[in-house]
């Protein structure tokens, strides 16, 4: 198992995105919103749907270009949500919201819905002369759906659940441009903050010199709270870093990720402080074989001009064949799409559709091993693959070579 000659520096990744990008991002998404809604309406018609409801923030930004901060969605209300039939598009609001509206959503009718989101929806689904609207039953309060329909006597919810980010998981370009940026941002972030992971730092202590370093680095936000978790921490796959301070001979586990022009990164590294026992030198070496094996097996579809590229399940059970037997946990899945949110379609996992991943896309590739008290070991990358175009990109650049601190 080779390690790395030296350690990353902050200088070997792409620098911040300039004023230019961002606003070249912005006039691309602009022009692409045509292209966006049309795609709906064309599943709407397919599928005998009059009008939609969406009421994800992630859609409002897609389909309308209103761009709600990362952390608003349990404070907005139904603020966001989205109306669309085949010839019409509103945006709910409330008073916080309307001059926003107007500025980031002009094609788009603002409606302000007061204190009754279903009220508001009804209305609008009955002037629009709906018969057939769609939702999503998994978020919808009951509450809301009765309203709707004691508002419009004689119209049908229909369940459309993830319809919005199921178009969501095809990217364009702009859309991987902002991922790779944010994957920049969180690359030279770790390589900053490598000469800081010490004996006796506590693991807050480095998530908030990394959070620092990604906010001070580019990043408009956080893609999600950061971790960072040592030693027998580091086998709980979603923990929370507390004041435990770092040991020799054992990992420090971090999975973090910026927001960069509302697109999100997400990336896992496992360090050595240390020389490791060969036993966990083993570990890395079968998570690292396994992320390989799913890589690899994408890789062969693009390059060998592959009609479809494999199923999420196929390249899940991949990486578990690569590992092989251990004890140790691995039952999360291999990875997941990720855009406007830190994890959207596709799937990559047990669970997953035996569809062929959609193309153009980015998702993570992120198997681990966790034994419970003593060790646990991620590593995640981001990938984007585009069959037509022949390519295969690792969007995240730090290595995934061990790294042996201290």
């Amino acid at each position: 198992m080779s390690e790395l000659a030296r350690l990353p520096r902050p200088e070997d990744f792409a620098p911040p995105p300039t004023a230019t990008d961002r606003r070249r991002w912005e006039e691309a998404d602009l022009a692409a919103l045509p292209k966006r809604l049309a795609a709906l309406r064309a599943r709407m018609e397919g599928e005998g749907v009059d009008a939609l409801l969406l009421t994800s923030h992630a859609d409002a930004r897609y389909f309308t270009g209103m761009r709600f901060g990362p952390n608003e969605e349990p404070t907005a209300g139904s603020s966001g949500w989205v109306v669309v039939s085949p010839d019409r598009l509103g945006i709910l609001v409330d008073s916080r919201y309307a001059v926003q509206a107007r500025r980031e959503a002009p094609h788009a009718e603002a409606i302000d819905y007061g204190s009754d989101a279903g009220a508001a929806v009804g209305t609008w689904a009955a002037r629009s002369g709906v018969r057939r609207l769609g939702l999503d039953p998994h978020v919808v309060r009951h509450a809301v759906w009765e309203r709707i329909t004691t508002t419009t006597p004689g119209i049908e919810l229909v369940s459309t659940r993830g319809w919005g980010v199921q178009l969501r998981a095809v990217k364009e370009a702009a859309e991987i441009e902002r991922i790779a940026a944010a994957c920049a941002v969180a690359d030279r972030a770790l390589a900053a903050l490598l000469p800081q992971i010490r004996l006796g730092i506590t693991e807050v202590e480095l998530a908030w010199s990394l959070e620092r370093a990604m906010r001070e680095g580019g990043a408009e936000a956080l893609a999600f709270d950061v971790a960072a978790l040592a030693g027998g921490n580091a086998a709980l796959p979603h923990g929370n870093p507390g004041e435990r301070a770092l040991r020799l001979g054992e990992v420090i586990l971090f999975d973090f990720g910026a927001q960069v022009a509302g697109y999100r990164s997400d990336m896992t590294r496992t360090l050595f402080l240390g020389e490791p026992s060969a036993e966990d030198r083993d570990i890395y070496l079968r998570v690292l074989r396994g992320q390989s094996a799913a890589i690899e097996l994408l890789q062969r579809s693009v390059n060998g001009g592959a009609p479809a590229l494999p199923s999420g399940r196929a390249a899940d059970e991949a990486a578990r064949d690569a590992i092989g037997r251990i004890h140790g946990l691995y039952d999360h899945g291999l990875g997941h799409g990720i855009g406007l949110q830190t994890h959207e379609s596709p799937s990559l996992s047990r669970s997953a559709p035996t569809d062929p991943l959609p193309t153009p896309t980015v998702f993570s590739v992120e198997p681990g091993i966790y034994i419970e008290g003593r060790i646990g070991v991620r590593i995640e990358d981001l990938v984007a693959v585009d069959l037509a175009a022949g390519r295969l990109e690792r969007l995240t650049r730090f290595p995934s070579n061990p790294i042996v601190l201290g």
